[in-house]
């Protein structure tokens, strides 16, 4: 066996799905590949995950590395974002990342996840390469590579709807920045900053993205403009990586036999990933607009968060019940038939790939916004929280795969807007463009998969860049 190349990555779905998905392509080139996952609390049963993935990926290895000893969380800010605060949790893990990197016969390459990017650190004392996993899009990295030269001049708090401008980045309101860079005085600012900082250290950056998708962004990163003056990694585009869920139940999920019974290109499906939730007012507002609507749709509904909850509750199971009790009398009568309401979870990949599904409602989640890319789905963009806002911008405004629901910033998006965004994907013009758009989007994306496409040739340089040879 020759010498592995180790993943890192973390117990969180969004995070650890891209990352087994790259680890399946680098095994598929014939090259040794470990993924290591940082334990995160309040994630469920981590062992039993990891058995699941051993099983659908059999030719990576996964390996659990014990958690850090507890923190006690920061009781003065319950808003906190819990991914951020978890990056002092991760950062913590080196001890064990570094002594799983020394028990191994030979290390060739460590790729670090984007928030595990402190794992820099071990890679450096124990004298291998290190690579950055950026699991975003290319139009974050450029921006996130740009904040540390810009933000002692800025206070992004303070500029509103103010647009910014980023090298090789369609303009972006301040306000549409992650939540913790909008206030300088937290300590969260001073926690993602330094995790920015990281980024120029890498040998290299790889991303879940692909040359066509964002022809700016990507330029500009490769010309270095980020950060001038200084040297940017080499960057490697090497999406989309999406993958079906293995070793689930997805198959059998009775959501797939409902889309079979209905026409082509019918459906409205709305799931606001793995970590979101609405309040149960939204939920209630969301019904009557899909009503209206007269469209056919299929909804992931997750039992909400109470009004008053500690947001870094996001990660934890929730009961969910029956969902019908969520929404308004009568709805699931009245719409049966044309609309299906599914509990808390639906086979997303399984979903956007089958041909009934004609617009995806999303919270512009990276790794959703793959997987309808990859499916030629177009998105009605509704973000929740990290990033989220600045992938709307480039989904609508650069890329034109979607439209916005407008009013996200509010309190709740009301049943009129559901409805008008809905008939506008459906039914207008502008959405017949739109759908256009993300069938050539599609195509393009199965192009740069191919033998001698973009992405697959940008896997084949970062192994060169290795010196590991590789087979197809």
């Amino acid at each position: 066996m020759g010498s592995s190349v180790v993943l890192y990555t973390w117990m969180v779905r969004g995070h650890l799905h891209p990352m087994t998905q790259l680890a399946n392509q680098l095994a598929g080139h014939g090259v040794p590949v470990t993924v290591a996952v940082a334990d995160v609390p309040s994630t469920g049963d981590s062992s039993r995950t990891i058995a699941r993935l051993s099983a659908s990926y059999p030719s990576v290895s996964f390996h659990l590395l014990p958690p850090a000893a507890a923190r006690p969380t920061d009781a003065a800010d319950p808003n906190a974002d819990p991914f951020i605060t978890l990056i002092a949790d991760l950062r913590a893990t080196n001890a064990a990342l570094l002594a799983f990197l020394r028990s191994l016969p030979s290390v060739r390459a460590l790729v670090a996840d984007f928030f595990c990017a402190y794992g820099l650190d071990a890679a450096a004392e124990h004298g291998v390469p290190a690579y950055v996993f950026f699991s975003l899009c290319a139009s974050a990295l450029a921006t996130f590579l740009h904040i540390p030269v810009m933000h002692s001049a800025v206070s992004f708090g303070e500029m509103g709807r103010s647009l910014l401008h980023f090298p090789g980045v369609h303009p972006i309101p301040a306000s549409d920045l992650p939540e913790a860079l909008l206030d300088r005085d937290n300590r969260q600012y001073s926690t993602i900053l330094g995790l920015f900082e990281q980024l120029p250290r890498a040998t290299g950056i790889l991303s879940n993205t692909f040359d066509w998708l964002e022809p700016r962004a990507v330029q500009a990163i490769k010309a270095g403009t980020p950060r001038p003056g200084e040297s940017v990694p080499k960057l490697f585009c090497v999406g989309p990586l999406v993958g079906e869920e293995r070793g689930s139940n997805a198959a059998e999920h009775e959501c797939l036999g409902w889309l079979d019974r209905q026409p082509a290109g019918s459906v409205v499906f709305l799931c606001f990933g793995s970590a979101s939730s609405v309040p149960a007012e939204q939920l209630s507002e969301i019904a009557v607009g899909l009503e209206r609507s007269g469209h056919a749709f299929l909804w992931a509904v997750r039992a909400p968060v109470a009004p008053d909850a500690d947001s870094t509750k996001r990660f934890e199971g929730r009961e969910e019940g029956t969902v019908e009790a969520l929404l308004p009398e009568g709805f699931v009568d009245r719409t049966r038939g044309r609309g299906m309401v599914v509990s808390s979870w639906a086979p997303q990949v399984e979903v956007l790939r089958h041909p009934a599904t004609g617009a995806f409602v999303t919270h512009c989640g990276w790794n959703s916004t793959m997987e309808a890319v990859r499916s030629g789905v177009p998105m009605l963009c509704w973000p929740m929280y990290a990033e989220h806002r600045m992938n709307k911008v480039f989904v609508v405004e650069d890329m034109k795969l979607g439209v916005a629901m407008d009013g996200y910033d509010e309190v709740i998006v009301k049943a009129g807007e559901v409805e008008a965004k809905v008939r506008l994907l459906m039914e207008t013009e502008q959405g017949k463009e739109i759908r256009e758009r993300t069938r050539l989007a599609k195509q393009m994306a199965a192009d740069a998969l191919e033998a001698g496409g973009s992405s697959t040739e940008a896997l084949v340089d970062f192994l060169n860049s290795l010196s590991i040879s590789t087979h197809h």
